[in-house]
């Protein structure tokens, strides 16, 4: 990876160009924005050009990405780059391996070099363990004992995932790190909710701000970076993704043949329509309620995201056909058909309120409340509002 290969992010990039150039680098960076806006492939871009062994002759190219510093990096095996995410305690746990019950400490890392694994494949990818209680203090205290050392190359790089996820411990232990940070130490810390975190904290970090990916810059990389796709198919994942680059990777990635009727995320859009027929049609109450106990079991978290995303793209296709009945490019073209029956049906809804509670439903999701009690005030808000309570 280098410079160019960041997917939008040109004023960020710019800065960190000249903090560089001009030997003015931060000892602590924030990097804040949306899930899926890439602040993380940033970071690593970043420690990569900081530790490279051949870097290009042309200025503000970035890292080779070749020499052996960049492959470390990228295989998660350089000794100067950490990078801490939420984790299972037991994986800190230094019991005895021997002991039989060490079985359990035997799949937890299991489980982590899975998430790893995920994180190479998909670079926008934010890893966490999901019976983790967040950083922990020995996560921290590593972090304190490695600072200690001179870096084997040019910096220490230690970017932390999640950081809002602290254990208050151990954000207190980073406290003490970023107030006297070693000169050869760079703090990342990248976060979609830097108000959670401990303003004492953020007051010591150089706060970099980055934005949901615009459209022309999702459609300018898959065009390089998945030609082989469907023009429809590029379209589909350019407006479903809504500027998450997780998701838009994920998506191009599964769907390398590009035949929409494999597409896991197709497939979610269609449930999501299916399930708003029912939500809509009188006299189908159990179905609703059967159909909401179904998604909030057998979907996981990001599932219902993108189960909701789907309607939301859904409605503002609606919208549009509404303000224009001679619109004829849509986010779900094959849905036309669709699209002219709920206009005939719902004329006069308020799609503003609509965007609103279901955006509320999501962010629901995204901090782990109940998906079984999420989707059914979501679900119920949702009716009345087009009238069908």
């Amino acid at each position: 990876m280098s410079w160019e290969s960041i997917i939008g992010h040109k004023l960020q990039v710019g800065i960190l160009q000249k903090a560089i150039s001009s030997g003015r680098l931060a000892h602590a960076y924030l990097f804040a924005g949306p899930e899926g806006a890439g602040k993380e492939s940033v970071a690593f871009e970043l420690a990569k050009v900081l530790n490279c062994e051949t870097p290009p002759d042309e200025p503000g190219t970035g890292s080779c990405g070749t020499c052996e510093s960049c492959l470390e990096i990228d295989a998660f095996m350089h000794p100067d780059i950490e990078y801490v995410f939420p984790v299972e305690s037991v994986l800190l746990d230094k019991s005895d391996p021997a002991k039989t019950e060490n079985k359990r400490i035997t799949d937890a890392k299991e489980r982590y070099a899975s998430l790893i694994e995920q994180k190479k494949e998909n670079p926008f990818f934010a890893p966490s363990m999901d019976r983790s209680m967040g950083i922990l203090t020995e996560q921290v205290t590593a972090l304190q004992q490695k600072a200690s050392f001179m870096p084997r190359n040019k910096k220490k790089v230690f970017i932390l995932s999640q950081p809002e996820k602290l254990h208050q411990s151990a954000a207190n232990k980073l406290l003490k790190l970023l107030e006297e940070p070693p000169g050869h130490v760079l703090f990342i810390l990248v976060s979609s909710r830097p108000e959670s975190i401990l303003p004492t904290i953020r007051s010591r970090c150089q706060i970099l701000k980055f934005s949901r990916i615009k459209p022309s810059d999702l459609e300018h990389w898959l065009n390089t970076s998945h030609a082989e796709l469907r023009d429809e198919m590029k379209h589909f994942i350019i407006h479903f993704s809504r500027g998450n680059l997780r998701i838009a990777a994920d998506m191009a990635n599964s769907s390398a043949e590009g035949s929409p009727d494999t597409f896991e995320s197709m497939a979610a859009r269609d449930r999501a329509i299916d399930f708003l027929r029912i939500l809509l049609s009188p006299g189908r109450l159990p179905e609703t309620i059967a159909g909401i106990e179904e998604l909030s079991k057998n979907l996981g978290k990001q599932e219902i995201i993108s189960f909701l995303s789907a309607l939301l793209l859904f409605f503002q296709d609606i919208k549009h056909r509404q303000i224009d009945p001679e619109r004829t490019s849509f986010n779900n073209p094959d849905l036309r058909d669709a699209i002219e029956r709920f206009v005939r049906n719902f004329t006069d809804p308020d799609f503003y309120e609509i965007s609103t509670v279901t955006e509320e439903a999501i962010r629901a999701i995204h901090r782990n409340v109940n998906p079984l009690l999420s989707l059914a005030a979501y679900s119920i808000r949702l009716k009345h509002l087009l009238g069908r309570s």
